[in-house]
């Protein structure tokens, strides 16, 4: 069986900054692959993108890459970019971005076993303070829609690797042992083991 699964989200789903060009999805789906899975993954990660974004793209790109005569799956990420300040003001206000995520995730939930992976940390003390009280809002969310939920922010914080690639980078994107931390706590993820045919 060939599982074909599209991945959605911003930057750390693209996973820029990583010099090998795997990120934390390429990372994953490599492990699948090694394990003897058959897998299909699509990256649809795209830099700067918020959860409006992704709400306004993810259903046309998902029809594109997962035809529906093969078992198909969607894991979306994103958050990051919502609580960044720019002119002044934040991207998107947490209620915005909490109502894009339930309308994306329900309407994911009718086409295909769908996954999500909590925004990680960045090297700036005032987004993570935002993105911090936005993760229990995005985890209530995904309870409410039965959708697993997982949390990556307090590892990644207290992963060296992260923090130190990041900061070391342009303040927020890790490198490869960065991205290898965050796909490690996305492979030992249960919901995620259990898709894998």
């Amino acid at each position: 069986m060939d599982l074909r699964i599209a991945f959605f989200g911003d930057s750390f789903v693209n996973g820029f900054g990583d010099p090998e060009g795997l990120g934390w999805v390429g990372r994953v789906c490599a492990a699948a692959g090694a394990r003897g899975h058959v897998l299909t993954c699509y990256n649809a990660g795209i830099r700067r993108n918020t959860s409006a974004d992704v709400r306004e793209r993810w259903r046309d790109e998902a029809l594109r890459r997962l035809p529906s005569e093969h078992p198909r799956a969607l894991v979306f990420s994103f958050g990051v970019n919502d609580c960044l300040i720019d002119g002044g003001r934040r991207l998107l206000e947490a209620v915005t971005t909490v109502a894009n995520a339930r309308q994306i995730l329900a309407d994911a939930k009718t086409l295909a076993p769908t996954l999500m992976v909590g925004p990680p940390p960045i090297a700036y003390a005032d987004v993570n303070a935002r993105v911090a009280v936005l993760i229990p809002e995005l985890q209530a969310t995904c309870r409410a829609l039965s959708v697993p939920f997982l949390d990556v922010f307090g590892a990644l914080q207290s992963s060296a690797a992260w923090m130190d690639e990041a900061s070391a980078n342009d303040g927020a994107h890790p490198g490869r042992s960065g991205y290898q931390a965050l796909a490690a706590l996305v492979d030992c993820w249960p919901p995620w083991r259990a898709w894998l045919p």
